[in-house]
């Protein structure tokens, strides 16, 4: 079980297009308003780990052309998200982003997220530690996952509050915006060249 924590906690800690996301919209938009897109974001994981457990992400992904739609559809996603991020709260940038991203934007985020379903297999196929009930098993590790998930989400989306609340000029706040934005933007790229 340590194990699982162990792995969970450092899949968690690790720049992906969720916590990305969550910390370029408190940095875009602050900690208050990014709470309903952060819950999203936690609620699309719990759908994420339901359909990992009871098999229907395996018979989904077992058709290729599935896979392919749901990589373009994560993919264009996040460029959405990305545009979102750096067109926010800057004095120069055209149709400027002013209305923060919702709950039902970090929900369909991680619904549609490649690396949601690539953790939630490799965390909830291995690591067993309760191999006579895996119904049991998998309750165990979402309460685990959701243990340390919730936390770790909170401290993406502080520090990128943090980041707003520095009062910085408008140069810099771009700055930063369109950095977060290139690193989902980097996700991107991976995800489309793996």
């Amino acid at each position: 079980m340590l194990s699982f924590i162990a792995a969970a906690f450092f899949l968690l800690i690790t720049p992906g297009p969720g916590v990305l996301s969550v910390a370029g919209v408190g940095s875009a938009f602050g900690f208050r308003s990014g709470l309903p897109y952060m819950s999203g974001v936690v609620l699309g994981t719990l759908t994420v780990i339901a359909a990992v457990t009871t098999g229907i992400a395996a018979f989904l992904f077992s058709y290729p052309p599935l896979r392919t739609v749901l990589l373009v559809a994560s993919a264009t996603y996040l460029l959405y998200l990305a545009y979102r991020i750096a067109t926010s709260q800057t004095g120069i940038a055209i149709n400027e982003a002013t209305r923060p991203l919702g709950f039902w934007n970090g929900a369909a985020l991680q619904i549609i997220n490649p690396k949601a379903y690539a953790v939630m297999t490799t965390l909830f196929s291995g690591f067993a530690f309760y191999p006579d009930n895996t119904l049991i098993e998998s309750g165990i590790k979402t309460a685990i996952f959701m243990s340390i998930s919730l936390p770790v989400h909170l401290l993406w989306l502080w520090a990128g509050a943090t980041v707003k609340r520095l009062a910085l000029s408008d140069t810099a706040a771009r700055a930063i915006n369109i950095a977060m934005a290139l690193s989902i933007l980097a996700v991107v790229a991976l995800a489309l060249l793996s």
